[in-house]
């Protein structure tokens, strides 16, 4: 009896094991495939301190990217930065746009490390910095990438995507700033350079999905940028602001505070706490500080107008004034800081006979500004 039940239930064991074997096997592989497909690690994004310019560095495992460079002064800041989180090798290289202030530092970068690719948008400048930037690319033999709107790349487990620019031309170079959004498993970040309301109107327009849980503030918290509609579409659960301590642009502005505020979004801001570093799993983002205050600079536009008037009753009644404030109603300045082709920094009055023909590098609101900077003033 024993002998013929064994017969009949030994094959039905042995199928049973096969079976536990089988599905065994397939859970562990579906472990390393999971496993994998977070080879890389955490994504760490660093927000550099480099005062009223913008450097940001994002590391994912292996693979490395940094967004602008800072100033030209603060070149060795940020390649010490980079060698100090032990990059080696940069997989993409991204000017956002060819103002001093975000590509100074990034020929000294390009000249210190192995770069892979580097993009820049499609307009020249005829700024000293630019050229630097230029050469540094040539003479490591490497060739300029134009951002297309909508393509994507991967950094390690990141997946990027140009949203912007969208134009071939624009009148001020802060539009032609490539905006990149990377999303990061269940987390995303989106990067804006210095663009202002004419590129992010374009992308809304376009129907882009912007939204994003952090939002780099553009334009170091202008309010030329981050109008009402955008940020109500990124949405962001936390943002940050690229900015110094007392700059001369009364950065970040009011208007951009009170929204920011208004919505009772975290803001992380590098004059109040220098470099910030963020890092997601995949699901949360952790922070190496606490958030900052909503409190903002001088406000350009009220400000400047009343400057312009108390300016126009003080010469009316022959009082000596400090300094005449030539800016717009943007409280952005007129007075056009240029480096010509000897290198020399000269400054350019909105009446002077070259002023229509100069190309800027750096713009000012005074005289002693554009001094303070080593700029000269132009003899016409």
């Amino acid at each position: 009896m024993l002998k013929k039940m064994s017969k009949v239930y030994l094959p039905i064991f042995v199928l049973v094991l096969f079976f536990l074997f089988i599905l065994t096997a397939c859970s562990k592989e579906q472990k390393i495939e999971k496993k994998s497909a977070n080879s890389a690690g955490n994504l760490e994004v660093h927000f550099i301190d480099v005062g009223q310019a913008d450097a940001i560095l994002i590391k994912n495992g292996e693979k490395s990217m940094l967004i602008d460079g800072g100033n030209n002064g603060d070149s060795d800041v940020v390649v010490d930065y980079l060698r100090s989180n032990g990059i080696k090798k940069l997989n993409y290289v991204i000017g956002t746009h060819p103002h001093e202030d975000h590509i100074g530092g990034l020929d000294a970068v390009i000249d210190g490390f192995d770069i892979e690719k580097v993009y820049m948008p499609k307009v020249t400048h005829t700024s000293k910095t630019f050229k630097d930037v230029i050469t540094a690319i040539k003479n490591k033999g490497l060739k300029i990438s134009n951002p297309v709107v909508g393509s994507e790349f991967m950094l390690g487990d990141a997946n990027g995507i140009i949203l912007a620019p969208n134009s071939s031309e624009y009148k001020d170079y802060n539009n032609y700033s490539i905006v990149i959004k990377l999303i990061y498993g269940n987390t995303s970040f989106l990067f804006t350079g210095d663009a202002e309301e004419i590129s992010e109107k374009e992308m809304l327009q376009k129907g882009f999905d912007v939204s994003a849980d952090v939002l780099k503030i553009g334009h170091h918290g202008s309010h030329s940028s981050t109008t009402s509609a955008f940020l109500d579409k990124v949405n962001p659960e936390y943002a940050v602001i690229m900015t110094e301590t007392g700059n001369d642009y009364g950065h970040p502005h009011k208007e951009t505070m009170e929204k920011l505020k208004n919505k009772k979004i975290p803001v992380y801001r590098t004059d109040e706490s220098g470099t910030i570093v963020m890092i997601s799993d995949g699901d949360h983002i952790q922070f190496n500080i606490n958030p900052g205050d909503y409190s903002y600079g001088r406000e350009s536009t009220s400000t400047v107008k009343k400057q312009s008037n108390i300016i126009q009753t003080a010469q009316a009644a022959e009082i000596p004034i400090e300094e005449k404030v030539y800016a717009d109603e943007k409280e952005e300045g007129l007075i056009k800081g240029n480096i010509n082709s000897k290198g020399e920094k000269i400054y350019h009055m909105p009446e002077g006979a070259y002023y229509k023909n100069v190309k800027a590098e750096r713009m000012f609101k005074t005289e002693e500004e554009a001094k303070d900077a080593g700029f000269r003033k132009s003899k016409k």
